[in-house]
C-alpha cells in the first residue's frame, strides 16, 4: 500500500483519529480507503489477548495462553539464543492469533529491588538488557509480528509511576537508563517503543522532544513509532510536537483537540502526517507479513516453556554436593507452592495459563511426602501446619521446602515494603532446617529476597517465576536431570538499606532524585566494596570450570580499534554443564569517577566433562567509554584498562592490562579562574605553562616556608599549586594580570 497516495486522501479529521486507537487493542480502521484496524496485545512472556472486557491491568480474563518464564528470570539465562527461541515461539502465537504487535520486551533498570514490576524487567545491567532484548525483538520480527520495547524511560518504580518525575543527570541517563534501548535501537530496529508514564527531569516522557525525537530518532536513528503506554497521554499536541505518534487506548477525546490546533495554525498538518505515516507504515507491515493457516501447538510451548525454566534457574548454594539428589531417597516435600507454584507476575503481563505444572506433578517415580506447612494467602504462621512439616522433615532422607514471595507482595501498581520472605515462610524453614540439615530451599520470586536461613539449609535454588512448566524444571534440577546454569542479573543485597537508591527511593510526593548517579547495582557495590547476599553474575554447577589462556590481540590501542579476546574453558567436573563467560573492563583511575568494572560482553558456553573450548569476544570503544555531556557523545579516557574474564562480579578469573589512548576532543573554554591542573590537562596549556611553572612553584615555595619546615612543604606546594585557580596567583605577586590574561588567551586558542 502506497502511503504516500493515501495520505491526501484522508481528511484533517480521519489523520487526527488515525494517530489514536480504534479501541483498547487495536488501530483505527478507515474502511473507505481500505485501511485495516490491527491488534496489538500485553505479554513480554505470552500473549495475554482480551476478546472483551478489556483492561490493562490484568483483571479481565484473557484467552489461554502459554505462559513462559518472566524477564527476571530470562536475565539468568545471559542466553541470547535463549530469548531468540522465545521471541521465535511469541512470534508463532501472535501469528496464530491474528496479533501484529506484542507490547514487549520490558527493558527498565532494577535501580532498586523493591520496584513491584522487577519481575517483568531483566537486569540491574543495561548491556545485558539491551543484548537480550535485541536478541528477543530479532526474533520476533522475524516472524512478521511488532515489537513494542518498554517502558521508555527512567521509569523504576510502581509508587506515583503515572505522574512520578524521574530526576536524574544526564550521564546516568545515557550510561544506565538509556543505553540498553539504545542498544536495541541500533542493533534490532523494533518497531515500536512505548514511552512511559513518568516525568524525566520535569517533563512528561508523552511529550518529551529530547527523548522521543532528538535522542531516538535523531541520535540513535529509530525508523519505528512511538506510541504511549495506556492512559499516558498528558497534553496530546505536545506530544505530537514532541515525538510521540500513537495513543492508546482509543478513541478518547483528542482527535477534535488535534483538528482545532491544525486548524488554528498552532499545530503544522506535516507534523501530523508525519505521526499519520508512521502508524500507517505499521499497520501495512503487518498486514502484508500476516501468516495464512497458522495454528500454535500450546503442548510444544509448554514444553519449550519448560526447558526454558530449566535454563534460566540459579543455584545458590549446594553444600556437601547434596544436590543432585537422589531419585531412591525419601523426600519431604514441604510448602503450598511444590502443588500450587508461583510462576508468573500479577498485572498487565497476567497469563491465562495453557496449563501448569507442579512440582509434585511432576515428580512421578519418586518416593515422596507432602506437607503443607503454609499457606500463600497467609503470613501469620499456622502452628498445625509448621507441626506437620516438622515431624515429617524428622523422618525424612532430605527436605525441599518450596517458598517465595506471593502475588500480595509482588505485583504491577505498588512496590515492595521489604526484601522480606512471609513470616510463616521464614519460620517453616528454620524449624525445618533445625530437625534435617539436609534441607533445600527452592525459591519462587520476581526480585531478591532476604534469607535469615541462609546458613541453616543445605542448598538454595533459585527458579524466579519459571513459567507455566516451572514444576518440571524443578524436579529436573533438582534430579540431576538437568545442570543449573543460571546466573543472577542482579545483585541480592545483605539488607535493604545497602542498596544505594535506599535513601531516594520511591522519592518525596512523585519527585524521585536518582542520587546515586552511574552507582547502580554491583556498580555500587563494588566501588563501595561492600559485602553482598550473592553478586552479579554468581551462580553454581553440579561440575566445575577452569579458565585460561587469556590472550588479546593488542596491548596498546586507540578508542577507533576493536580489541579482540579469546580464553579457553574446561569443564573438570563429572557432568555436562554450561558456563556463562562474563567480561569485564575494569578502571585504572582517570579524572571521571567511574565504576570499578562494568559488563562489556558474556557468553555460555557447554561443555562435556573434560572437555575444553576457546570462547572469543570483540571488544569496540564502547567498552571502555563512559557518556560525556559536554560531547553529548560517548569517550574514552585515555589510560590503563583491565580486561576481566569472570565467572562473577566478584569471582575474577583472567585478566590483563590494555592501554587505550582517546581520540576525542572535548571543547573547553577555559578562564581565569580555572586551576593549573585543569589548564594542563589539554596539551596546549602544558605547553603555555611548563615555562612558568617553576617560577610558579617558587613563588609558592616563599611562601610555605613554615609548612615545609612542618614536614609537608613537597606535597602541600604540589596541591596548592595545582589546585589553585590561575588568578590567585596575581595575589601572590608570581604573575602579573596581564600574564594570566595571556596565558587563558594562548590555552583557549
Amino acid at each position: 500500500m502506497d502511503i504516500k497516495k493515501i495520505l491526501p486522501e484522508l481528511s484533517l479529521k480521519e489523520k487526527a483519529e488515525l494517530i489514536a486507537g480504534g479501541d483498547f487493542w487495536h488501530t483505527k480502521a478507515v474502511e473507505r480507503l481500505n485501511i485495516p484496524a490491527v491488534m496489538m496485545t500485553d505479554g513480554p512472556i505470552g500473549l495475554r489477548k482480551q476478546a472483551d472486557k478489556a483492561d490493562h491491568l490484568g483483571i479481565g480474563e484473557s484467552i489461554v495462553s502459554v505462559c513462559f518464564p518472566a524477564g527476571a528470570a530470562l536475565a539468568a539465562s545471559f542466553d541470547r539464543d535463549l530469548l531468540a527461541k522465545l521471541g521465535e515461539t511469541l512470534g508463532d502465537e501472535c501469528q496464530a492469533e491474528d496479533i501484529s504487535m506484542l507490547l514487549g520486551p520490558a527493558m527498565n533498570i532494577k535501580r532498586s529491588p523493591l520496584c513491584g514490576r522487577n519481575f517483568e524487567y531483566f537486569s540491574e545491567d543495561p548491556y545485558l538488557t539491551g543484548q537480550l532484548a535485541a536478541a528477543y525483538v530479532k526474533a520476533l520480527e522475524k516472524k512478521g509480528v511488532a515489537s513494542c520495547a518498554k517502558h521508555f524511560a527512567v521509569n523504576n518504580q510502581e509508587k506515583f509511576r503515572m505522574t512520578s518525575d524521574s530526576v536524574v543527570d544526564e550521564r546516568s541517563l545515557h550510561e544506565i537508563y538509556l543505553a540498553g534501548f539504545e542498544m536495541l535501537v541500533r542493533e534490532a530496529h523494533p518497531q515500536g517503543i512505548m514511552c512511559s508514564y513518568n516525568k524525566i527531569n520535569g517533563v512528561y516522557a508523552s511529550e518529551n522532544q529530547e527523548l522521543l525525537t532528538d535522542i531516538l530518532r535523531k541520535q540513535w536513528g529509530f525508523e519505528g513509532f512511538v506510541v504511549t503506554d495506556w492512559g499516558a497521554v498528558k497534553d496530546r499536541v505536545q506530544g505530537l510536537l514532541s515525538g510521540l505518534d500513537l495513543e492508546m487506548p482509543g478513541p478518547g477525546n483528542n482527535a477534535q483537540k488535534i483538528v482545532d490546533a491544525v486548524t488554528s495554525g498552532s499545530l503544522d498538518e506535516a507534523v501530523l502526517d508525519k505521526a499519520v505515516c508512521n502508524v500507517l507504515k505499521f499497520v501495512f507491515a503487518s498486514k502484508s507479513s500476516k501468516a495464512e493457516n497458522i495454528v500454535f501447538d500450546r503442548e510444544k510451548g509448554h514444553a519449550i516453556s519448560g526447558k526454558l525454566a530449566t535454563e534460566c534457574a540459579v543455584l545458590l548454594k549446594n553444600n556437601g554436593n547434596i544436590l543432585p539428589l537422589n531419585k531412591k531417597c525419601k523426600a519431604a516435600f514441604i510448602g503450598e507452592f511444590a502443588v500450587n507454584p508461583r510462576y508468573q507476575g500479577g498485572g498487565s503481563s497476567h497469563i491465562n495459563a495453557y496449563k501448569v505444572t507442579s512440582a509434585v506433578m511432576a515428580a512421578t517415580g519418586i518416593p515422596y511426602e507432602y506437607a503443607e506447612g503454609f499457606k500463600t494467602k497467609e503470613s501469620v504462621t499456622n502452628q498445625k501446619l509448621l507441626a506437620e512439616a516438622v515431624e515429617l522433615a524428622k523422618g525424612s532422607d532430605v527436605v525441599v521446602v518450596f517458598a517465595g514471595l506471593t502475588d500480595v507482595i509482588e505485583s504491577e501498581g505498588y512496590d515492595r515494603k521489604t526484601l522480606a520472605l512471609p513470616e510463616n515462610q521464614n519460620a517453616l524453614i528454620e524449624a525445618v532446617a533445625e530437625v534435617n540439615p539436609k534441607t533445600v530451599v527452592v525459591l519462587h520470586n520476581g526480585s531478591p529476597v532476604a534469607m535469615p536461613w541462609k546458613d541453616k539449609v543445605a542448598a538454595i535454588l533459585d527458579m524466579y517465576l519459571g513459567g507455566e512448566d516451572v514444576g518440571a524444571a524443578a524436579i529436573a534440577l533438582l534430579y540431576g536431570n538437568a545442570n543449573p546454569c543460571g546466573k543472577l542479573a542482579e545483585t541480592f543485597p545483605l539488607k535493604l538499606s545497602d542498596n544505594p537508591s535506599f535513601l531516594n527511593f520511591p522519592g518525596e510526593n512523585g519527585h524521585v532524585e536518582y542520587r546515586e548517579g552511574v552507582f547502580v547495582g554491583y556498580r555500587y557495590y563494588d566501588k563501595k566494596e561492600m559485602d553482598v547476599l550473592f553478586p552479579f553474575g554468581y551462580g553454581l554447577s553440579y561440575t566445575a570450570f577452569e579458565y585460561n589462556d587469556l590472550t588479546l590481540d593488542k596491548t596498546h590501542m586507540t578508542d577507533t580499534e576493536t580489541l579482540t579476546v579469546s580464553c579457553k574453558i574446561k569443564n573438570t567436573g563429572e557432568y555436562t554443564g554450561k558456563e556463562i563467560v562474563q567480561v569485564y573492563i575494569r578502571n585504572y583511575g582517570g579524572n571521571i569517577i567511574r565504576p570499578i568494572r562494568e559488563l562489556r560482553d558474556f557468553t555460555k558456553v557447554e561443555l562435556n566433562p573434560r572437555e575444553e573450548k576457546t570462547v572469543e569476544f570483540t571488544l569496540n570503544k564502547r567498552a571502555f567509554a563512559y557518556y560525556e555531556p559536554r560531547i553529548m557523545d560517548w569517550c574514552v579516557e585515555s589510560g590503563i584498562y583491565s580486561v576481566e574474564i569472570a565467572a562473577s562480579s566478584r569471582d575474577i578469573r583472567l585478566e590483563f592490562p590494555v592501554e587505550v589512548k582517546s581520540t576525542a576532543v572535548i571543547p573547553t573554554t577555559f578562564t581565569r579562574y580555572n586551576t593549573i591542573g585543569q589548564l594542563m590537562s589539554v596539551s596546549a596549556g602544558q605547553q603555555v605553562l611548563e615555562p612558568l611553572l617553576r617560577k610558579v612553584q617558587e613563588g609558592m615555595g616563599n611562601v610555605l616556608t613554615t609548612i615545609g619546615e612542618m614536614g609537608a612543604g613537597n606535597e602541600m606546594m604540589q596541591a596548592m599549586t595545582f589546585e589553585m585557580p590561575l588568578v590567585s596567583f596575581v595575589l601572590f605577586g608570581i604573575l602579573t594580570e596581564e600574564q594570566v590574561d595571556g596565558i587563558v588567551k594562548a590555552v583557549n586558542k
